[in-house]
């Protein structure tokens, strides 16, 4: 049995945001995941990584950044997502405060919460879940946007296809070669930015999903054991 709740969560003075959790029987942890820049909570891809954690016993809260709120397709400025995600971390905790904790995201969503992470480290989340990190933008490679992630100390899981136009294959190993905190790079073949693989490799999308949220729950419980 897995149960749904919507939620309201207050970001600053005047500003909240919609959320759902997630929640599966005898769940084992918990992931808060932020959507992508272009697209909200209820993203399909969003949806399918939530729906499937909860058949895999992980609980998430997924919630809105304040510019996909009110309906404005140009991200807030960093320091109002940074808020986002810490009241997002925060009320998961609030809610299930027996769960391990875990925070990540889809693309512009993982790097708001890294960024948050390494500015100020979150009290109870013990790693961070990146599904496609955006390295850079298209066709302008370069690593400056993962200079943060040096300031941060807990285990990262990065879900980076080879296909990936925001993260040169090259460039994302490198990064995560050389950061200090225990990490974790799962290169998925074949696929693209938004892990779709075309039909030669011989894989779908959904076989693609599943292997990625194996690897997501494996992750996490070793996390928990270390």
């Amino acid at each position: 049995m897995t149960t749904r709740t919507s939620l309201s969560i207050s970001v600053s003075s005047g500003i909240a945001v919609s959320a759902l959790a997630t929640i599966p029987k005898a769940a084992s942890a918990c992931l808060v995941f932020a959507h992508g820049a272009g697209a909200g909570m209820d993203h399909p891809f969003i949806v399918a990584v939530c729906e499937g954690l909860a058949a895999r016993r992980m609980a998430t809260l997924r919630y809105q950044f304040p510019y996909m709120e009110k309906g404005s397709r140009r991200p807030d400025a960093a320091p109002l997502c940074h808020k986002a995600v810490a009241a997002a971390v925060a009320a998961a905790h609030e809610r299930l405060p027996s769960l391990p904790l875990f925070a990540g995201g889809k693309s512009f969503g993982a790097r708001m919460t890294s960024q948050a992470q390494a500015l100020t480290p979150f009290p109870h989340v013990h790693g961070l879940c990146f599904f496609g990190f955006p390295l850079h933008p298209p066709q302008q490679p370069t690593t400056k946007r993962a200079d943060h992630l040096a300031a941060i100390h807990i285990p990262l899981l990065f879900l980076q296809g080879t296909r990936d136009a925001l993260a040169q294959l090259p460039l994302i190993q490198s990064v995560v070669a050389r950061l200090s905190a225990p990490s974790t790079l799962k290169i998925i073949d074949h696929a693209d930015h938004s892990f779709h693989v075309p039909v030669r490799s011989g894989s779908t999308d959904e076989e693609v999903l599943n292997s990625m949220l194996d690897e997501t729950v494996t992750w996490a419980t070793d996390v928990q054991k270390q």
